[in-house]
């Protein structure tokens, strides 16, 4: 299974990474050429989207090295970071594009510029693109979601947003040839909104990808009614959670019968490992304390529980 998500994760970059080296060129001519600025833009787009392609290809290899001394839990971890590196790329390709569509707006209201129309081999080369983009978006989709690979799920945003993008050039191109220039920057500066909302999403999930501590109560519901109907399990304390790319390490403290021996307790900790490693998809290893169940703490809440997770994240460790 690993070794056909790593498969399936590199054939998502393989092929956005071809795609727009491909596209980069054709529009980038084709703009030049058929006196189409709409369409020379979406060149630029594509070529700073080969450049992170290719960091995020490197990143994608490097998350697929084996666990080592310095990373025993393996280097999946990269893989948030190269969709932190992809949604900063978005981000900044927003900003490009709303700047570009403001500027362009003043000149032709100040009348700098004077755009006649483009050549009808543009306005098909948008079309085109925009036929290639919706097909991208629901193949690269399907990938990430087989995969469950935060840098494959940035990749078909980025093919969404072209596919805006590139929309937004066909109609400018189109109402453009019929002697309204001004629809083209209008429409830039809404899909970049629209590009900059899809960054901010991507870098938003992939740092909660990497600071992670304490799991969703969705996840602390599951691991809590599992272990509950597990004899010798009389309480569930605490539940943290770590992920390491599609993988999940989880901390938890459990309570038991007070005069259990040692054994029997590390015999209950052993099955609570083996039960959720089973159970729940992607858990990779479980940590589990225990210790004497109190009353106190006798059906305590998911929103408790997730509370004194938190706090004992947050409080500092004594000095040895």
């Amino acid at each position: 299974m690993t070794e056909q998500r790593q498969q399936k994760s590199l054939l998502a970059a393989n092929i956005g990474l071809g795609t727009n080296i491909f596209l980069a060129m054709l529009k980038t001519s084709v703009g030049i050429v058929g006196n189409s600025p709409a369409l020379l833009a979406e060149g630029i787009n594509s070529t700073s989207d080969v450049a992170y392609y290719v960091v995020a290809s490197i990143f994608m290899r490097l998350a697929n090295k084996p666990a080592d001394n310095e990373h025993p839990y393996g280097h999946r971890q990269l893989e948030s970071i190269a969709a932190l590196v992809v949604g900063s790329f978005v981000v900044a390709t927003a900003v490009a594009v709303f700047w570009d569509a403001i500027n362009k707006t003043w000149q032709l209201y100040s009348g700098q510029i004077d755009h006649g129309g483009a050549a009808s081999i543009a306005l098909w080369v948008a079309l085109f693109t925009v036929a290639l983009k919706i097909y991208l978006t629901m193949y690269v989709s399907r990938l990430g979601q087989e995969t469950n690979n935060l840098v494959v799920k940035a990749m078909a945003y980025d093919h969404r947003n072209d596919l805006f993008s590139a929309s937004a050039a066909s109609l400018g191109i189109f109402l453009g040839q019929r002697g309204l220039p001004w629809v083209d920057p209008l429409a830039g500066a809404l899909v970049a909104l629209l590009i900059l909302r899809t960054g901010i999403h991507i870098l938003r999930e992939s740092s909660v990808d990497l600071m992670d501590a304490v799991p969703s109560r969705e996840l602390a519901e599951q691991i809590r009614e599992i272990l509950l109907e597990l004899p010798g399990v009389k309480q569930l304390e605490e539940v943290q959670a770590h992920r390491f790319g599609p993988h999940i390490v989880l901390n938890l403290t459990i309570g038991v019968d007070g005069e259990m021996t040692v054994r029997e307790g590390d015999e209950i900790a052993s099955k609570v490992e083996f039960l959720l490693t089973r159970v729940i998809p992607n858990v990779r290893r479980v940590h589990v304390h225990y210790h004497p169940a109190s009353k106190a703490r006798r059906g305590m809440s998911i929103e408790q529980i997730l509370a004194e997770s938190r706090r004992q994240l947050s409080e500092p460790e004594e000095p040895v």
